[in-house]
């Protein structure tokens, strides 16, 4: 069993600042790319921004230079660091993860989602 555990999402006015974190736990023996997508009502699922386990990024042109995403490898944890945040970043915000559990190949894992909404 796996699980994405998300936190750090809320309400935030124009300009400020959020940290999502993602936790994978459970029986884990590998973890290639992590991520975040978003999904705002109406629109499709979008990638925000990947890391892969060696520490190559890749981000969504809408965010590039006011997002961060980084991962601590130690702790099986991804972090998205959402900085000058407009109101078009609203939507619910989920943890990817490419995971091999032990004695099997990998697969795609996904958190539960956690809504960030940016209002004045």
């Amino acid at each position: 069993q796996v699980q994405l555990v998300e936190s750090g999402g809320g309400l935030v006015q124009p300009g400020g600042s959020l940290r999502l974190s993602c936790a994978a736990s459970g029986s884990i023996f590998s973890i290639n790319a992590m991520g975040w997508y978003r999904q705002a009502p109406g629109k499709q699922r979008e990638l925000v921004a990947a890391i892969t386990s060696g520490g190559s990024t890749n981000y969504a042109d809408s965010v590039k230079g006011r997002f961060t995403i980084s991962r601590d490898n130690a702790k099986n944890t991804v972090y998205l660091q959402m900085n000058s945040l407009k109101p078009e970043d609203t939507a619910v915000y989920y943890c990817h993860a490419k995971i091999m559990r032990y004695y099997s190949d990998y697969d795609n894992y996904w958190g539960q989602g956690t809504q960030v909404t940016v209002s004045s």
